[in-house]
Parts: structure tokens; C-alpha cells; sequence
């Protein structure tokens, strides 16, 4: 027998019940942003952003649906023309007859969203939101925070978030004397969360990426503050979603793109000694 056809709205559904409108920010822009509910979904990828690399990929993988992190668009566009690479990637995408959804900062602060993965995947336990939402049923927030099982050192904590997140090296503001066991997290670029962090007796707070004077505050307040970069802290859960999504409709293809890449790397210069 031959398994009923997956809806772009079916998916859409499912996503809505995972990470719910109603967690996003007020200025953020989310669910379904291209595309057609009623469209027939055979392969579905996600990624972190929607660039004109992963729009390619799309396009040559014959996908219908595009999951990604970040909104596209993000602000509202004046125009929808080739004049920009924004209007561009519309166009291609509705041409191609690819639906985009985003679950953006609903994705961060569900109950098993990007900084709940980020919490337990640095071995967190008792694990709380930094800001919790006001009347939230489900007693849910954005951020989280928790406790380290023993205390570690600058230099294991540097190690472990370095194994974690499958990278070379980070940006660090920390005391080399620094013992951390209370840890704050909110992914992508989030130093606005530093003060919720500091609030919680948090020995540490990692985010993505955040400005240089958040960094001086950082220092200021004697806590650690840990970057490892915006797509470090989540690319990975854009990775476990199309698994995810893979197991809640067997019936269709879901893969995690694999052109995209962060844009920003380590140069060491090879400088005569």
C-alpha cells in the first residue's frame, strides 16, 4: 500500500507542537515564511541559516521544504528583486516551489529546544530557564542554567566546551584561577542573558557570540564568559531536528544540509620567529 502524502502543513504542525509560537521574542518572525500549506513534502532539509549555498543545495536536492534556524526573511523587504541577494533567494526558492519554515527563538526556549540540548550536552543537571516566562503553563523560559556534577578548572572547562562543540578554539574572559560549577547558557548571540546569569550566582555563562563590552561587564562582574561561536553554540540542533523529523514521518527524506558551513574560522599566521 502506498503511504499517505506528507502535507508542508502536516510538518508545520508538528514543528508548531515541538517549539510553539508562543515562545518566540515579540520581534522575531517565524513559521511558515514561503510556500504552500497544502504543498506535498518528499524531502525536507535543515539547516542553520538560509544562504544562497544551502538555497543551491535545495535546488539540487529537489527538496520541498527547507527547516532552518533563522528566518528568512528576518526584516521585512521592501522589494523582491535580483537587485538583492535576499529578494534573489526568495525568488529561487518560489521558482523551485521550496516552503521555508522557521522556528527561530521558539526553537531556543522550548522544553527540548537549543539550549535545553546545549544544557545537557555540557552535562548540566538541575536545569532551569534563566528567564522564565510569566504564566507559561509548562513553566518554560529562555536561557537555562544549572550545575556542573564536579567543579572544573579554566582549563577543563575550556577542554570540555572545546570537545563539545567540535572546535578548535574560543573566545574566553575568565581569571586563569577561575573554578566553575554554576553554568549559564543561551545560544546564538545572546549577551543580553549576561545579567540573568550573573542574577542566578552562575560561575559561567556561554553564548555564541556577544560584544566587546559585554565582555568588559563579564570581566567587571568576575564571571566567566565563554564564546564559542554562533554556530557552534547551533548548528548541532538544527542536525538533531532532521533526525527528529526523520522519526515522526518515515514516510519522507530528512537530512541536515551538508554544504553549509560557518562562515568565520581561526587563522594563525605563519609569522617568521
Amino acid at each position: 500500500m502506498t503511504p499517505d502524502p506528507v502535507s508542508v502543513e502536516e510538518v508545520c504542525r508538528y514543528l508548531e507542537s515541538y517549539a510553539p509560537a508562543r515562545l518566540a521574542e515579540d520581534w522575531d518572525n517565524t513559521g511558515l515564511l514561503i510556500g504552500n500549506m497544502q504543498g506535498v513534502v518528499q524531502q525536507v532539509m535543515t539547516c542553520l541559516t538560509v544562504t544562497p549555498e544551502t538555497v543551491k543545495e535545495a535546488i539540487d536536492r529537489q527538496v520541498q521544504l527547507i527547516v532552518t534556524h533563522h528566518p528568512l526573511p528576518f526584516r521585512p523587504l521592501k522589494t523582491i528583486t535580483r537587485s538583492t541577494i535576499a529578494g534573489g533567494m526568495v525568488l529561487d526558492l518560489i521558482e523551485a516551489g521550496i516552503a521555508v519554515y522557521s522556528p527561530h527563538t521558539s526553537f531556543d526556549s522550548a522544553a527540548e529546544g537549543i539550549n535545553q540540548q546545549l544544557a545537557e550536552k555540557l552535562g548540566l543537571s538541575k536545569i532551569v530557564p534563566l528567564r522564565p516566562f510569566d504564566n507559561d503553563p509548562d513553566h518554560l523560559g529562555a536561557g537555562r542554567w544549572g550545575h556542573l556534577e564536579t567543579a572544573a578548572t579554566l582549563d577543563q572547562w575550556v577542554a570540555k566546551l572545546c570537545r563539545e562543540f567540535s572546535i578548535s578554539g574560543l573566545q574566553i574572559v575568565a581569571a586563569p584561577s577561575a573554578t566553575i560549577q554554576t553554568v549559564g547558557i543561551a545560544c546564538g548571540a545572546a549577551g543580553s542573558f549576561l545579567d540573568a546569569a550573573i542574577s542566578a550566582g552562575c560561575d559561567a555563562f556561554v553564548t555564541g557570540e556577544t560584544n566587546f563590552h559585554t565582555c568588559l561587564e563579564a570581566k567587571a562582574q568576575q564571571i566567566t564568559l565563554a564564546l564559542p561561536g554562533h554556530y557552534a553554540s547551533e548548528r548541532f540542533a538544527v542536525e538533531n531536528l532532521a533526525q527528529r523529523l526523520q522519526e515522526t514521518f518515515p514516510n519522507i527524506d530528512v537530512r541536515p544540509s551538508i554544504d553549509e558551513t560557518d562562515p568565520l574560522r581561526w587563522v594563525m599566521p605563519n609569522v617568521p620567529q
